[in-house]
């Protein structure tokens, strides 16, 4: 989001001096109202439809870069602006590293292991090393070479109208929903990663209305849009904060810094900051899942690490995109084998599935002229290749049976399919009677026009009524049907 924002305020101010600013903040604004709208469509729980070995991968990818990053404050150095930068400088910050800031990182990294259990809800651990640490830093060592946060500034927003440029309406939205989507997937992550801490269960889509009404209100005050931060939602779950209050005060605590009360938070070590959120980090990682990686299934070991390593390496959306993309392709490989079991074909001498044995020997008696084609449950578009490869070794019959009496979902590929088997089946002047079609599937199947193909007697409820038909053509000398 900050790369999206900084690209597009750069561009604005170039060509709008005066005007750029307001329309930046202004697509700010319509990013947290389209987000708004994605929680009131309650499309939430679909952006968080995520496999747990993906969520896996980015909390530990999520872990490593924070002890990645806090590797170099806590040695005492400047934080390194990203992952390769923060690994490739850590032989050079060992062989200099701060003596009086590795003190105070291991303190605090050792009082935070060590303060637990009823100590640790009576006075959480970060707050007590915040205080202690800073206050022993300033009285015990004024002078130890250890950077801190130094000047905050303070200062209140100023209302920003919202401004429009027709001739860049367009450009706007697409920056918006860009801002939409990033935030969006960013907070609900954050939640999933929270949800996995805790054992909790958050509602996604009071999630993202609720982000949507502050990224609106940040655009009308001149602020940069936000989203869950992984990081400070942590630090909240481990010192104790379960509830919205932790929120609340969190929000508090800002605003007061923001009004005049920053001096007394600049004194704060970095290192102390470091060795917190080393602890952070350490926590995030999934150890669970990494304790038995031994014991896991091949692709569930092979996609989370694949996670991991984009997380850590590329960022964190694409890593969940990716996954996702990965694991649905083989979800769907094994569901399609599963619904193509639910598939039977037969004419009455080579067949595929079982059928009923009234029905088998019904197909019999037409000495394999008939082909009866039976799906049963759901149908999706993952099947219609293997479908198609079966319905090649039928293209010699004098009548089709199309059971759909238990189909309940055919896909648009499925439909489409049946849709060329009534067609060629049609050309040999072969009958084709569709059997209990439901609702669902008459809609879906009379919307491409398939229905049109057919007599209104050809429509029939039981699969019985398909052979007496059959049956009475053959009778007569006449072809089928």
């Amino acid at each position: 989001m900050t790369v999206v924002m900084t690209a597009m305020i750069t561009d604005l101010l170039a060509r709008y001096p005066e005007q750029g600013m307001a329309i930046a903040f202004t697509v700010v604004m319509l990013g947290g109202l389209l987000q708004v709208l994605l929680g009131l469509l309650r499309l939430g729980r679909f952006i968080i439809m995520v496999p747990y070995p993906v969520i896996s991968g980015f909390m530990t990818g999520i872990g490593l870069i924070i002890i990645l990053l806090q590797i170099g404050p806590f040695l005492g150095f400047e934080s390194a602006p990203g992952v390769v930068h923060a690994v490739t400088a850590i032989p050079g910050q060992l062989a200099q590293l701060n003596p009086s800031a590795l003190f105070l990182g291991l303190a605090t990294l050792g009082t935070l292991f060590v303060w637990r259990g009823r100590l640790n809800r009576l006075l959480p651990s970060p707050l007590l090393v915040l205080v202690a640490g800073t206050l022993g830093l300033q009285f015990l060592a004024p002078g130890a070479d250890v950077a801190r946060i130094g000047e905050i500034p303070s200062a209140l927003p100023d209302l920003v109208m919202p401004a429009f440029e027709m001739d860049i309406l367009k450009e706007m939205l697409v920056n918006a929903v860009m801002l939409a989507v990033l935030g969006s997937i960013d907070s609900l992550l954050t939640s999933l990663v929270a949800d996995n801490v805790t054992n909790t269960q958050h509602d996604s889509d009071r999630e993202l209305i609720g982000q949507g009404i502050g990224n609106t209100l940040a655009g009308l005050f001149g602020g940069l849009p936000g989203a869950g931060a992984t990081m400070r939602t942590m630090v909240n779950i481990r010192a104790g904060g379960d509830a919205p209050l932790s929120g609340v005060v969190h929000a508090l605590v800002l605003f007061a810094i923001a009004i005049g009360l920053g001096g007394y938070f600049e004194a704060i070590p970095i290192p102390l900051l470091a060795g917190l959120l080393l602890k952070v980090g350490l926590d995030i990682i999934d150890w669970p899942f990494l304790r038995r990686i031994h014991r896991l299934p091949r692709f569930a070991v092979f996609l989370m690490l694949t996670v991991l390593t984009l997380t850590v390496f590329v960022d964190l959306i694409t890593a969940v995109v990716i996954g996702i993309f990965i694991k649905n392709l083989v979800t769907l490989d094994q569901l399609s084998t599963l619904q193509l079991d639910g598939v039977v074909l037969s004419n009455g001498k080579d067949r595929h599935g079982e059928l009923p044995a009234e029905e088998e020997s019904a197909l019999q008696k037409f000495d394999g002229r008939v082909v009866m084609l039976r799906i049963n449950g759901p149908l999706s578009y993952g099947v219609s290749r293997a479908l198609t490869a079966r319905l090649n070794g039928f293209r010699q019959f004098d009548g089709a049976i199309v059971d759909l009496k238990d189909a309940s979902l055919v896909g648009l590929s499925t439909t489409m399919l049946i849709e060329e088997f009534v067609r060629a089946a049609r050309a040999r002047h072969a009958p084709v009677y569709l059997v209990g079609l439901n609702e669902r599937n008459k809609t879906e199947l009379a919307r491409l026009g398939l229905l049109e193909l057919l007599d209104s007697n050809h429509l029939v409820d039981k699969a019985s009524e398909a052979f007496a038909q059959l049956q009475l053509g053959n009778e007569t000398g006449v072809k089928i049907g």
